[in-house]
């Protein structure tokens, strides 16, 4: 259970986006690895049944033996899912296809939208000295996003730079919206991030200017290019960070830290 008395812990933010395929699991990896690099002690919390932010951050699927599964649905020590990675600043709790009949499982208990805000909360996590917990959800809204949003501090929206990129966002607007009127009246939407971009594309170009004719400061600065070492990074399990540090998509996902910090810092202004 939650203890109400506590100090504030870790930002916790959901990287959602209904869609698959829209860099999601991209962006929480290399955030995550950036933010850590910067010197925040950063948590990723794999609620995807895929799995991949576990694959792209080189924990094998026999080495998971306590997952986000055991997290939501059993009581079960913080100490047996945490994994430590190779960055002293940077953890994960991993996740398995087990993760995929959760929704069924979930469906009769009656605090089923708010496992994972208690699991977060509870007092062992200040053990960590966590800054940020970085929650990777699956392509879907079911309920395990709902549990992602209910247990979040805000909402980062990977878009991908393509031909109706903004149509997919309406329903995952509603559904921020039906959450911070139901469950979690102060969520938020942390920004929107542009993936996949290509400059040389004037299609890219024109989505940008309709994200931020339609969403304003929404929208970050930065873009996330299309870039082959992003793409490369995670069958060598790990971060793009990690594989090529002077690549274009090591340096935007820098400067997405640096703008995520610096929007941190004005808010708690």
């Amino acid at each position: 259970m939650p203890d109400p008395t506590r100090p504030q812990g870790p930002k916790i933010i959901a990287v959602a986006n209904q869609k698959g395929g829209v860099g999601k699991t991209t962006t929480t990896i290399n955030l995550g690895a950036a933010l850590a690099e910067a010197g925040n002690r950063v948590m990723i919390v794999d609620l995807d049944p895929q799995g991949n932010a576990s694959t792209g951050l080189g924990v094998e699927p026999d080495e998971r033996e306590h997952t986000t599964y055991e997290l939501l649905l059993e009581e079960i020590d913080l100490a047996e899912v945490v994994r430590p990675l190779d960055s002293d600043n940077l953890m994960i709790i991993p996740a398995t296809v087990d993760l995929s009949s959760a929704d069924l499982e979930l469906i009769s208990n009656e605090k089923r939208s708010y496992l994972l805000h208690d699991a977060l909360r509870q007092r062992a996590i200040d053990s960590y000295d966590l800054d940020f917990i970085l929650i990777d959800c699956p392509p879907s809204l079911n309920l395990l996003t709902v549990n992602a949003m209910v247990a979040a501090h805000s909402v980062l929206v990977p878009l991908q730079s393509e031909f109706f990129a903004l149509e997919g966002l309406s329903q995952l607007m509603l559904t921020i919206r039906e959450v911070r009127q139901s469950a979690n009246p102060g969520l938020r939407i942390e920004g929107i991030v542009l993936t996949m971009f290509d400059s040389r594309n004037n299609l890219s170009a024109q989505v940008e200017q309709d994200a931020r004719d339609n969403l304003g400061d929404l929208v970050f600065r930065t873009r996330i290019p299309r870039n082959v070492r992003v793409s490369e990074a995670p069958s060598y399990a790990v971060s793009v960070l990690r594989y090529d540090t002077t690549s274009k998509g090591a340096q935007a996902y820098r400067q997405l830290a640096r703008e995520l910090m610096q929007n941190q810092v004005r808010a708690a202004a």
